[in-house]
């Protein structure tokens, strides 16, 4: 049986205490979860599901204000959101974006266990859309140039690929024959030498920036 102790500690947070209510209720019966106030939130042991109609001005501001506060594993959960969106959450310091449509009780605990393992998640159709239009990037813009992956190593590039594919730690080291430990190594350097705040947002800047 799951005691408080090894339950995970899930803290809600909203620009609207309807939403709020929503999405705590849907977790509350959840056996593998342990809300908590806001007073109690541990910023280190503690999941965050930011929960907002899109990203607007509240929910920018509600999400640096947790960041802020020592908040690492922000999921945003979100009404509806865009393409650029999507990178502007990241940049906020969110890890996971889901909507709020497809938020079953089952997809939020997925959710944040992915966010406390330090996996990143996006709907699929953002995912698509985003490596699309680096892929266009690349064809359109950087090969006629001349120009490639500079800044950094192959290996660390197969990687952030990966990663953004929504592939977790084991899945990327079996997959490329290299220790848990060698992925961690890889995304650690990277989200040091460009001075990120986690892989997601590693990925995001990747993206912005061409890198794969």
């Amino acid at each position: 049986m799951l005691t408080t102790a090894t339950k995970t500690a899930v803290m809600v947070c909203a620009t609207d205490p309807i939403l709020r209510g929503g999405v705590a209720m849907t977790l509350r019966a959840r056996p593998e979860v342990h809300l908590v106030d806001e007073s109690f939130g541990d910023p280190e042991h503690t999941v965050v599901l930011a929960v907002g109609d899109r990203l607007d001005d509240r929910v920018r501001q509600l999400l640096r204000g947790l960041y802020a506060r020592g908040y690492r594993k922000i999921v945003l959960i979100a009404g509806d959101i865009d393409d650029n969106e999507v990178l502007a959450a990241v940049e906020s310091g969110v890890c996971a974006v889901a909507r709020r449509g497809d938020t079953s009780a089952e997809a939020l605990v997925q959710l944040v266990h992915a966010a406390m393992a330090g996996e990143g998640a996006l709907p699929p159709d953002l995912l698509g859309r985003l490596l699309d239009r680096v892929a266009r990037l690349q064809r359109q813009v950087l090969e006629p140039r001349g120009l490639h992956l500079a800044g950094m190593t192959a290996r660390e590039t197969e990687v952030l690929r990966l990663v953004a594919q929504g592939l977790s730690t084991k899945e990327i080291a079996d997959k490329l024959c290299y220790s848990q430990r060698t992925v961690k190594s890889v995304l650690h350097d990277v989200t040091k030498r460009f001075q990120l705040r986690n892989r997601s947002h590693a990925v995001a800047f990747a993206l912005r920036e061409g890198l794969i």
